[in-house]
């Protein structure tokens, strides 16, 4: 009699080509955070097809329902994202982008693409298992609020109550037919900050009938600085980032404002608190201090992301009876933010990294990027593997 993992591994077989035409389709047709609305129609379109039911929520959003036919009250949440970046993708890919400008470079299609495959693997192996596997398919990863925030708000965690909820994310840096857990804090938190330092504007040859914004804000970069090298705890990672400075002055022209964008991202909710009071009144005390007045905006944006350990021991378990130990590795602290980390928060979550790279085939490019790809091979362990763990997760 075949085992579960082998009937996993026969309908992953299967399912394989189908997903990677839906993947295909997708990243053909991406679509802005929040503007997932023909994403969310071809989801409904697959789950229809499949004979699986679902109800929409946060507009886009989708979340369908899997219940085995053996007696269990054990509920299980499985989740995708379904949006794209605004990034014009290289030319000349058979499956690329046609919407110009925008571009799954962040690999959610293949997110939502292996979801569906998981759904026709579970659908297939109902008399297999008891209980509910939730499926939820959001919008607006990449953009605040976060579409996780509206489908919590919204209840996709109640009616039923998962136990867990566990989520993948495509890794570039790790090859294909691999996968990376970490237990614990694993993902930053991800503030925006917005700041204009308003002065007084004049000719360059006559520095003492100015307010300079621009040196004021010079000191003000470097003095918040210390947020991240003295305020912070060694022990807790921060970072502290400017990315985005506008002046608008010329080479003897001192310009009126100076205006400001950054991130600011650590591991500690108490600490994140903290260091948001500390940076608006170091910005302010020192502006004021030389005749300036500084507007310092702190955009509150997810929270950091924790795996439970002990639904993260078990899943990573269960990928290494599904993959081979050498097939697992371990990760290292990630500062970039998901909003994966609002459902972490709330139920037990174990959020892992799909290995998507080949150095051999010459797919490297990191997410974010015009040039990101993925070994479409991936797509057959994504599948599979994801099925296989809510299986055993449910008691197989």
């Amino acid at each position: 009699m075949a085992s579960i993992k082998d009937k996993v591994n026969a309908l992953a077989q299967q399912f394989f080509q189908e997903t990677v035409q839906m993947r295909r389709h997708l990243h053909r047709h991406p679509e802005l955070s929040f503007e997932e609305y023909n994403t969310s129609a071809y989801v409904k379109s697959v789950l229809n097809a499949t004979g699986i039911p679902f109800e929409e929520m946060a507009d886009t959003g989708v979340v369908a329902y899997l219940t085995g036919d053996m007696v269990s009250d054990e509920v299980i949440a499985l989740r995708a994202d379904m949006d794209a970046l605004p990034i014009q993708e290289v030319e000349g890919r058979t499956y690329g982008s046609q919407n110009p400008g925008v571009m799954h470079a962040c690999g959610h299609d293949v997110h939502t693409s292996s979801l569906l495959g998981v759904a026709k693997i579970l659908h297939a192996l109902k008399s297999e298992f008891g209980g509910v596997v939730k499926l939820i398919f959001q919008p607006g990863e990449e953009r605040l609020p976060g579409g996780a925030s509206l489908m919590i708000k919204e209840g996709v965690l109640e009616n039923p109550i998962p136990s867990a909820i566990i989520g993948q994310h495509v890794m570039p840096y790790i090859e294909a037919g691999k996968v990376g857990f970490r237990e614990g804090k694993y993902m930053a938190s991800c503030d925006e900050l917005f700041v204009t330092v308003k002065g007084k504007g004049g000719h360059g040859a006559h520095p003492h009938q100015n307010i300079d914004p621009i040196v004021i804000t010079a000191h003000i970069i470097t003095a918040l600085q210390q947020i991240a090298s003295r305020f912070a705890d060694p022990r807790t990672p921060t970072v502290l980032s400017f990315g985005k400075i506008i002046a608008n002055g010329a080479t003897n022209i001192v310009p009126d404002e100076v205006y400001l964008e950054g991130t600011f991202r650590t591991f500690d909710e108490d600490w994140r608190a903290e260091a948001h009071e500390k940076m608006v009144k170091m910005a302010t005390g020192i502006a004021e201090s030389m005749g300036a007045v500084c507007d310092f905006d702190v955009r509150k944006g997810y929270p950091f992301l924790i795996n439970n350990p002990e639904l993260t021991k078990a899943t990573r378990g269960y990928a290494e009876e599904y993959l081979g130990k050498e097939n697992v590795l371990d990760l290292d602290l990630w500062p970039a933010a998901e909003d994966f980390s609002y459902y972490s928060q709330e139920v037990n979550a174990c959020f892992y990294r799909l290995g998507t790279g080949n150095k051999s085939k010459g797919i490297q490019s990191a997410v974010h990027t015009s040039s990101f790809d993925i070994d479409e091979d991936a797509l057959q362990l994504s599948i599979g593997l994801m099925a296989y763990m809510t299986l055993r997760r449910l008691g197989q």
